[in-house]
C-alpha cells in the first residue's frame, strides 16, 4: 500500500511533495546548521576530561533541568507515544504515565547520592568500594549495551520521520537516512562533548515544548477546549468505539498481555534511574543542591509535556484516519507530524506543509539531541571505565582518554546505524521500553545495593550486572520483538519462545536476586570503612570531585 493512495499523505508522495519539499529541506538545513554552530562553539571550550564528560560542571540547576528534559523527551515521547495513543487509545497513554512516574524514582533514590559519589560515570560509584577492574568492565559493558538499545529507537524514529518528509519509500533510502543521522551524531559528540550536547539539548527542549504546546492549543481549539468532545470524537473515529477509551485494546485481552503490561510498567518505572545518559547529566552541576534543583525543573517540564501527549495522541485519532496513520508507518510513529499537517490546513495547503515541516524539524531536533546524549554516555563509559581504568590501569593521560572517547563514538555510531536500519519499522516507544527494561535489570539493582547495602560485594555486583544484562537481552532476542510477528524486527523469521514483548517482569527481579545471592555466597568480606566513606560522600558530596 503506497502513500499515494491516501489523501492525508498526498504532499509527501512523489508528485504532491515537490512544491513543499524545498521549504522542508530549508528548515531542516537551518536547524542542522544552527546546532553544528553551537557544537563547534562548545567544542572550542572543551579542553580536558572534565569538560568533555561533565561540561566543566558549570551548568546551573535550571540549565541542567532543561537539558535533562531534552535528553529524556526522546523520539519515543514525541513520535512513539503519540502513535501508540492514536492506535491503541487508553493503553497507548500508559506509556506517558510510566515515563512520568519513573522520574519520582530517579529523584528519590539516585539523583543526589549518585551525583555526590561519582566523577563521570556509573562505574565510578560502583568501583569506589569494589574491585576496580572487574566492576568497571561490567559497568562499561552494561552502559554501552543499554545505550545501543536506546539508540535503536532514536534511529528508527529518524528514518521514519525524514522518509515521510522527503517521500522516500525504498528500504535503501530509509537506511541512508539512518546513516546520515548517525554521522551527524558522531560529529556532534566528538567535537562538542558534554558542553555541546547540553546546549543542543536545551535548545531542543524549548523547541519541543513550544511545538507540543502549539499542537495542543490547535487541537483543543478544534474541539472548543472540551476534552470530553475530543475523546468522544477520537473513540468514534478510531473504529473501536468506547473500547478505545478503556483498558484492554493492547493489554489485558489475555493472561499473557496482562503479564506483558506488568512487565512494561516495571521497566518504565524503574528504568529511568538506571539509564546511563540520564545518570551522567547529574555530574554536570557544581553542587548536590543544583542536582536536586535540576531534577525538580525536569519533572515540571516533563510532566507538562506528557499531559500534552493526550492532545497529540487523541487528537491524531480524532482528526486522522487510522488507515492513513498505519499506511504511513505501521507502528504509528508518524501520527504527530501528520496531525500537524492536518491542523495546518490539510494535505494540499501551504499552511499544512509549513506546520508539518516545523513540527518535523522539532522532532528531528529531538532525535539528534537524545542520540548525542546516548552516544556521549556510552563513549564516556568506554574511555573512562574500560580504556583508562581496565586496559591502561589508570596510566592514561587526559588527552588519551578524550581521544579514546572520540574513537568510541565512531564505533558505537556505526553499530547504532546498522541496528537502527533493521528496527526502522518498529514503534519507537516500544523500543525505548526495551532499553528501560535492560537498564532496570543491569544497572539499577547494582546502584541501589552499592549505595544502600553495607554487605554488598564485588561478586554480588558482577552477578547482578551480568545476570540482569544477559537475561534481559536474551529474552528480548527470543521474544516477538525480534521474530515471529508482522511487527517484528525480522518479519520473515520465527525463532521466538518467550511470549512477552518486554522482559522486565523476569529480568529485573532476577537481577536483584542475583545481586543478593552473589553477595551472600561470596567469601570476600565487605569493607565497612569504604561503605562508611561512600555513605558520607553520597550524603554530602565531600571529596567526590
Amino acid at each position: 500500500m503506497t502513500t499515494a493512495h491516501h489523501p492525508a499523505l498526498q504532499p509527501l508522495a512523489a508528485g504532491g511533495a515537490a512544491e513543499h519539499r524545498p521549504l522542508i529541506i530549508t528548515l531542516f538545513g537551518l536547524f542542522v546548521l544552527a546546532t553544528l554552530v553551537i557544537t563547534i562553539w562548545a567544542g572550542r571550550q572543551t579542553r580536558g576530561a572534565a569538560d568533555f564528560y561533565a561540561g566543566g560542571r558549570q551548568f546551573t540547576g535550571f540549565q541542567n533541568g532543561l537539558a535533562i528534559s531534552g535528553d529524556y523527551m526522546s523520539a519515543a515521547s514525541f513520535l512513539g507515544i503519540a502513535g501508540a495513543i492514536a492506535l491503541f487509545g487508553y493503553d497507548g497513554f500508559l506509556y506517558s504515565i510510566g515515563f512520568l512516574v519513573a522520574w519520582l524514582v530517579a529523584l528519590l533514590l539516585v539523583a543526589e547520592p549518585l551525583r555526590n559519589s561519582g566523577r563521570y560515570t556509573m562505574g565510578d560509584v560502583l568501583a569506589y568500594r569494589m574491585r576496580q577492574r572487574p566492576v568497571r568492565t561490567a559497568a562499561g559493558v552494561s552502559t554501552i549495551v543499554v545505550s545501543i538499545f536506546y539508540l535503536l529507537a532514536q534511529m528508527a524514529g529518524a528514518g521514519v520521520l525524514v522518509s515521510l518528509l522527503l517521500g522516500i519509500t525504498s528500504d535503501g533510502g530509509k537506511v541512508a537516512i539512518v546513516a546520515l543521522v548517525g554521522v551527524l551524531m558522531i560529529v556532534y559528540v566528538s567535537i562538542g562533548g558534554m558542553k555541546g550536547t547540553t546546549w543542543v539539548q536545551m535548545v531542543k527542549a524549548v523547541l519541543l515544548i513550544v511545538g507540543a504546546m502549539l499542537l495542543t492549543l490547535l487541537v483543543m481549539w478544534k474541539f472548543n477546549f472540551n476534552i470530553s468532545e475530543l475523546l468522544g470524537k477520537a473513540a468514534d473515529n478510531s473504529g473501536k468505539g468506547a473500547s478505545f477509551l478503556e483498558p484492554g485494546l493492547k493489554y489485558g485481552k489475555s493472561a499473557e498481555t496482562k503479564l506483558d503490561f506488568i512487565s512494561l510498567g516495571l521497566a518504565l518505572v524503574l528504568g529511568t534511574a538506571g539509564l546511563p545518559h540520564i545518570l551522567i547529566r547529574f555530574y554536570t552541576v557544581p553542587t548536590a543542591k543544583a542536582a536536586r534543583k535540576s531534577v525538580n525543573w525536569a519533572i515540571g517540564i516533563i510532566g507538562a509535556f506528557y499531559l500534552m501527549t493526550i492532545a497529540l495522541g487523541f487528537g491524531a485519532a480524532a482528526l486522522l484516519k487510522r488507515t492513513d496513520i498505519i499506511a504511513s508507518n505501521p507502528a504509528g510513529n508518524t501520527a504527530a507530524p501528520l496531525l500537524a499537517q492536518e491542523l495546518g490546513g490539510g494535505a494540499d495547503s501551504t499552511g499544512g506543509a509549513i506546520l508539518l515541516a516545523v513540527i518535523s524539524a522539532v522532532a528531528f531536533a529531538t532525535i539528534l539531541a537524545v542520540v548525542a546524549g546516548l552516544t556521549l554516555a556510552s563513549s564516556s563509559s568506554f574511555a573512562h571505565d574500560l580504556y583508562v581504568n581496565v586496559i591502561r590501569r589508570g596510566k592514561a593521560t587526559e588527552a588519551e582518554e578524550v581521544r579514546a572517547a572520540r574513537w568510541a563514538t565512531v564505533v558505537i555510531g556505526a553499530v547504532a546505524i546498522g541496528l537502527g536500519a533493521l528496527a526502522r519499522d518498529m514503534n519507537v516507544a516500544g523500543l525505548v521500553a526495551l532499553a528501560f527494561a535492560v537498564a532496570a535489570s543491569a544497572n539499577l539493582p547494582t546502584i541501589l545495593y552499592s549505595l544502600f547495602w553495607k554487605r554488598f560485594t564485588t561478586t554480588g555486583a558482577l552477578w547482578s550486572i551480568y545476570g540482569g544484562l544477559i537475561s534481559a537481552v536474551g529474552l528480548v532476542l527470543f521474544s516477538p520483538v525480534v521474530s515471529g510477528k508482522p511487527t517484528s524486527m525480522f518479519k520473515n523469521a520465527d525463532f521466538y519462545w518467550f511470549p512477552l514483548e518486554n522482559p522486565g517482569i523476569i529480568s529485573i527481579p532476577l537481577a536483584f536476586l542475583l545481586g543478593w545471592l552473589g553477595t551472600v555466597l561470596s567469601k570476600e568480606p565487605a569493607d565497612p570503612r569504604k561503605y562508611a566513606e561512600l555513605e558520607v560522600r553520597s550524603l554530602t558530596g565531600a571529596g567526590a570531585h
